[in-house]
């Protein structure tokens, strides 16, 4: 969330970027209930101060009448207390979420448009291949070599959930291994997170896990929710912590399952792999101090090119508009790898996204680190990256690596974690 002071200070600032954002939170109601909410504080600490004055008094020598007095008062404190004390917590509570609706603030490059077609392309890597034969998409490919088996899914747990089988589940492990081993390389930390976080540590980082428009799996009976994605679980690693500058910055790779409902989801984007209901993915994060965090995000975009330029996969890489960055991101970069049999005659689709969220998740999660010399902490700022999502990549080596006899060959970053294996074949 923003820091309180800095809305107060940059009203007009705060309302167009609300605006630029597409975001209908009530600026307004902030001032006036923040207004109200400091005159209620004030108001509470006088009945407190006399409260302690009358308290003061009792311990003094009285007379009958003088102490019936004082304990009337006293009484009449105590209750205007407790009902002050009642209004603020009201007050609080909804001061509180008006702030976390309010996102955070946009960096001046970002594109500014109502949707996502206002994205602005930055560059392309890689020329889309030509065939020399009609390929075929993704699923006709999964079906014919039998690597993914969306019936067993259906009928296990339903649709959209799907087995990969034979050679594609291979080729899920080569990607994680490829990806850990070439990011450990680059100084990040491995790490397997959970697969499950408390509703808490989802709304610091940004999730809405209840609700009708939530994305979230939640479980029933306790307040844990199946994770979206690693950054969940990553970025709660260090709730309520302070660091000193000398550690950072710190950068984790993580490996986990994601979980979402998809809620809404639906048509030609939505087919086979593109959107699913679960999905393995390797996340990076980094934590950083604020001067450092635009350069930090620009090296979490250029190892996501690395990954997919080692994979040999054509791409785009997408700068995002205003309407359609998420709450906590202040800047937001997609890959977008090309698909033979998206569309009629392929298309790009996302396969990465990397966000600078500044100290927005921070503030939430109480993430803090002391700069040298000085006594007070400052929040940290938190970046993510997708380096695979899982899905999505099978999608891109399966079609764009699709060889006119029908099979597939395997990228040749990842034949080394194949077991000697480099093509797909017919069983």
């Amino acid at each position: 969330m923003l820091d309180p002071k800095f809305i107060r200070e940059n009203i007009d600032a705060v309302k167009a970027n609300c605006k630029a954002r597409n975001v209908k939170a009530d600026v307004d109601r902030f001032s006036s209930l923040d207004e109200e909410r400091r005159q209620a504080i004030t108001k509470m600490e006088e009945l407190r101060r006399r409260q302690n004055e009358t308290a003061s008094k009792m311990k003094g020598k009285l007379d009958q009448a003088e102490r019936e007095e004082l304990i009337a008062n006293g009484k009449e404190l105590k209750t205007r207390v407790q009902e002050s004390e009642e209004h603020l917590r009201q007050m609080e509570a909804e001061f509180d979420q008006i702030v976390r609706s309010i996102p955070n603030m946009t960096h001046p490059d970002a594109p500014v448009a109502a949707t996502e077609d206002g994205n602005r392309e930055l560059r392309k890597w890689g020329k889309p291949r030509e065939f020399d034969f009609k390929p075929l998409d993704h699923l006709d490919l999964g079906e014919s070599l039998d690597l993914v088996d969306f019936e067993a899914g259906a009928k296990v747990v339903g649709q959209k959930f799907y087995y990969l089988k034979n050679e594609a589940a291979l080729l899920e492990q080569a990607l994680i291994n490829y990806a850990l081993q070439m990011l450990t390389k680059e100084g990040f930390v491995p790490i397997v997170t959970p697969d499950l976080a408390r509703e808490s540590i989802l709304e610091g980082i940004g999730f809405s896990p209840r609700g009708e428009e939530t994305q979230i799996y939640s479980v029933a009976n306790t307040d844990l929710c199946l994770i979206a994605t690693a950054e969940i679980t990553l970025g709660g690693m260090l709730k309520d912590t302070i660091l000193d500058e000398a550690q950072l910055p710190l950068r984790y790779v993580g490996v986990s399952h994601c979980f979402r409902t998809e809620a809404g989801a639906a048509g030609r984007e939505s087919k086979g792999l593109y959107r699913v209901h679960q999905f393995s993915k390797v996340e990076m994060f980094a934590f950083t101090a604020p001067e450092k965090s635009d350069e930090t995000h620009e090296e979490l975009l250029k190892l996501e090119e690395k990954l997919f330029q080692g994979l040999g996969i054509p791409y785009r890489v997408m700068e995002i508009c205003t309407g359609d960055l998420g709450g906590p991101a202040y800047r937001k970069f997609d890959l977008e790898a090309w698909m033979p049999g998206r569309g009629e005659n392929g298309e790009y689709g996302e396969v990465t996204s990397t966000s600078n969220c500044t100290d927005y998740q921070a503030r939430r999660l109480g993430i803090r680190y002391r700069k040298s010399g000085e006594k007070r902490p400052v929040h940290v700022h938190m970046l993510n990256g997708t380096a695979i999502a899982m899905s999505r990549a099978l999608i891109a080596i399966f079609e764009n690596y699709q060889e006119a006899d029908g099979t597939v060959t395997i990228p040749e970053a990842l034949v080394p974690y194949m077991g000697g294996i480099t093509k797909i074949e017919r069983k």
